[in-house]
């Protein structure tokens, strides 16, 4: 049970910087690059989405 809950907040966690990464500004390329690190590596990629990601320059629609 417990792994099912961790691994219900990880997706979480991977969609919300999925959905951060792409309303960036950050060019495409580093755009499919953090993706691909955050789906690849899930727990790792997100801990260094969070250190080191694109931020704060979000596309407003």
């Amino acid at each position: 049970m417990e792994y099912g809950l961790i691994g219900i907040l990880v997706l979480i966690a991977d969609i919300y910087a999925i959905y951060q990464i792409f309303t960036s500004r950050a060019s495409g390329l580093a755009k499919i690059l953090w993706t691909l690190g955050v789906v690849v590596f899930p727990v790792v990629g997100f801990i260094v989405w969070l250190i080191a990601g694109p931020r704060g320059d979000r596309v407003t629609v």
